[in-house]
């Protein structure tokens, strides 16, 4: 298995590499083009993990799931449903979920699978669309839910969606991952409340690149978030969501706590 990651190191340096048992082997180059490993070791106890790409835009599906779409009553769509989400709101596993300024209604979490594209994917078929994917990583696409609807004339996806820290990304981005047979588990506080097959999805991986690319020229580090399946919830302030996959492995984030409100850097 080849776990592709970006840290930081404590003195600042930022790199990407390949993450193995506990230590990373540093790549120089472009981790979605030429990249070789440069010498350096680096022990994952020693450093800060960081985003494992730097999409230029996040698109996350919604009623993709056979499960969920039940649920709610809505049929299956002919073609993806999807919102974008900024690079303004990418974090890595670790970093602090912030309340937007001003806002004290919901917050919800989403645990989600993420498709992280390899190379500019446009107009491509369903047979070239795994060759687009460079790997898979986990997503909690964070909503503030009292937004979504708070104009009835208009619905704010991307808003609600698109806060500075709503898009959590990580740990790593998996190249030998088989999603037919895993699944989802979003925990809060250490209590169960996502666990959902991924082969529920109503579109596959190389159906979603296809489609989306016909809409919009994908880039090489952007993520497709998949969409999410039953169990949604709430987090109060200071509650820690993991979302984990089996195979790709585990993403902390915590809602900060009122005090530690100050702003993003």
């Amino acid at each position: 298995m080849t776990s592709w990651i970006r840290f930081r190191q404590p003195h600042g340096h930022i790199g990407f590499g390949v993450l193995e048992n506990g230590s990373i082997a540093e790549y120089d180059g472009d981790m979605f083009g030429e990249a070789s490993p440069n010498g350096k070791q680096w022990q994952q106890d020693n450093i800060e993990l960081l985003s494992p790409c730097m999409p230029t835009k996040v698109v996350a599906l919604w009623n993709n799931f056979h499960a969920l779409s039940q649920k709610l009553g809505k049929a299956a769509p002919s073609h993806p449903l999807f919102l974008i989400k900024p690079p303004m709101s990418v974090i890595g596993p670790g970093a602090p979920i912030r309340r937007p300024k001003g806002y004290s209604g919901k917050i919800a979490y989403e645990g989600e699978l993420g498709i992280v594209i390899g190379k500019r994917c446009s107009n491509v078929s369903p047979e070239e669309a795994d060759s687009y994917i460079f790997g898979y990583t986990c997503i909690n696409d964070v909503t503030a839910v009292d937004l979504l609807n708070e104009d009835p004339n208009f619905a704010q996806w991307c808003r609600s969606k698109g806060f500075d820290t709503f898009s959590c990304i990580g740990p790593v981005i998996e190249q030998n991952f088989d999603w037919r047979n895993a699944s989802v588990v979003t925990r809060l506080n250490d209590v169960e409340r996502q666990n959902y097959p991924l082969s529920d999805m109503i579109f596959t991986p190389a159906e979603q690149v296809s489609m989306i690319s016909h809409d919009m020229t994908l880039m090489p580090g952007d993520v497709i978030a998949c969409g999410t399946s039953v169990g949604v919830g709430s987090i109060k302030d200071g509650s820690t969501v993991i979302v984990s996959i089996d195979g790709i492995g585990a993403l902390p984030n915590q809602l900060a706590a009122a005090r530690q409100l100050e702003p993003a850097v």
